[in-house]
């Protein structure tokens, strides 16, 4: 990414900066703010959208802008920013709509929300970055599908799990090597952990409680994985993925795997608890050149069938700027869908349900997420867990259980539960046709 450097300079030189509108003013978001306000020539948050305009103006703040104004619609919007002004508002429409605004950054972490949100920005041919791998796993597909008719563009970002698994496979597979494995790196996993259990640690790292709990639950893990199985046509090899725990060093891990099995598969996306070196990703690759294997050997790599490769970080909101000049400036997505979905995330029950009961999203107390392939979980016409928040059960469902469509009374009027039917009717196949 050491290209988008320059790219930067040149947009500062020219006094033409990429004008960034944030939607979502989360713990994310404020360091976003700050990285571009503070460390990113050639870039500016022009504008940033939040429920609660108080969380938004404090992203100003933290990055050291007070020439902010509260503006009610485009109009106004497009006045501030043409007046070098900054510029914040309570809905997320008015930046999509307004000019002045180049690219859209999605960070709410929502789905019913930022799915109309992201809609509307494609609607106005504004392309989109996603903070917010929730969306991406669950709708990514069928929007896609909409930036695509409106030839924008949206895409993923760098410094979160999958944006830096995306970079590393695309740098392996382009050194020639078949990717098998594409793998993320987890400290700790306990499927039933609750907001309840989760308080303290959550108000101590100053982050939303539920969200910090769909991390500890497996859930964030399970969106993210999900998005790089959509994003590269790899699949699991088994509900909920492998998980394995270990204490070794990640390039040891590849003695877990059987290579002619990963290969019929056609790559798998997985993750592990616990290895050294900490935190980051993995891609583990094989090639069948026997030069290759012959210089990979030399250069400590190893004898092979199955080679590692792994980052040992991940930087979050620090690398989101590379994502945003990637995509407004160089017309290249980090990631994204390449077509119907491949992995889905669905819900399983974090305790015994009963008949009545309203499931309350990812993070809480009733579901977790898990792992499964797409042409399955529509079979069973399994729930997705993105579409669970609200929605009340008209069954019992028991601790562990997948949850199913027939296992809920459908919501009307839900946004995300139309893109889902639109979603799975789009990418069905299509009936041969006779000519």
């Amino acid at each position: 990414m050491i290209i988008t450097d320059n790219a930067l300079k040149f947009r500062q030189n020219i006094g033409n900066p990429i004008r960034v509108g944030i939607i979502g003013a989360g713990y994310m978001s404020k360091g976003l703010v700050n990285q571009i306000e503070r460390y990113t020539p050639g870039m500016k948050v022009v504008a940033i959208s939040n429920r609660t305009i108080e969380k938004a103006l404090g992203c100003y703040h933290q990055a050291g802008i007070e020439n902010i104004i509260e503006v009610s619609n485009a109009s106004q919007l497009s006045d501030a920013i043409a007046q070098g002004n900054y510029a914040v508002c309570g809905d997320a429409s008015i930046l999509c709509e307004a000019d002045g605004v180049d690219i859209i950054v999605e960070a709410t972490g929502t789905i019913d929300y930022a799915a109309s949100s992201v809609l509307n920005a494609v609607k106005n041919y504004k392309p989109v970055v996603l903070l917010n791998a929730e969306l991406d796993a669950t709708l990514g597909p069928i929007l896609k599908h909409y930036a695509d008719k409106s030839g924008v563009i949206l895409s993923g970002s760098d410094g979160d799990q999958p944006g830096v698994i995306m970079n590393l496979y695309r740098f392996v597979k382009g050194l020639g090597f078949d990717p098998l494995v594409a793998g993320n790196i987890k400290g700790f996993l306990d499927f039933h952990k609750n907001p309840t259990d989760m308080a303290e640690y959550a108000k101590k790292a100053g982050q939303n409680v539920n969200m910090i709990t769909s991390f500890t639950d497996g859930t964030k893990i399970a969106f993210e994985q999900a998005s790089v199985a959509n994003a590269t046509g790899m699949v699991v090899n088994k509900r909920g993925m492998n998980a394995f725990r270990s204490t070794e060093h990640v390039d040891e891990l590849t003695k877990l795997y059987d290579v002619d099995e990963l290969k019929e598969l056609g790559g798998i996306v997985d993750y592990v608890v616990g290895p050294k070196p900490g935190p980051g990703v993995y891609v583990f690759a094989t090639s069948d050149d026997p030069l290759s294997k012959e210089y990979l050997s030399y250069l400590k790599l190893g004898k092979g069938p199955i080679y590692s490769f792994y980052t040992p970080y991940h930087l979050c909101f620090f690398e989101v700027p590379n994502s945003i000049v990637r995509t407004f400036h160089f017309n290249d997505p980090v990631m994204a869908p390449i077509g119907a979905p491949v992995v889905e995330v669905l819900a399983a029950a974090k305790q015994d349900l009963k008949a009545g009961d309203t499931l309350d999203g990812f993070g809480g107390y009733t579901t977790y997420g898990v792992c499964d392939n797409y042409k399955i979980s529509r079979t069973e016409n399994l729930l997705p867990i993105g579409l669970t928040d609200g929605v009340k059960l008209k069954r019992n469902v028991p601790k562990d259980a997948v949850i199913t469509f027939d296992d809920i009374e459908m919501p009307e009027g839900r946004l995300a539960f139309q893109l889902y039917q639109e979603q799975v009717e789009h990418f069905s196949p299509k009936p041969a046709t006779v000519s």
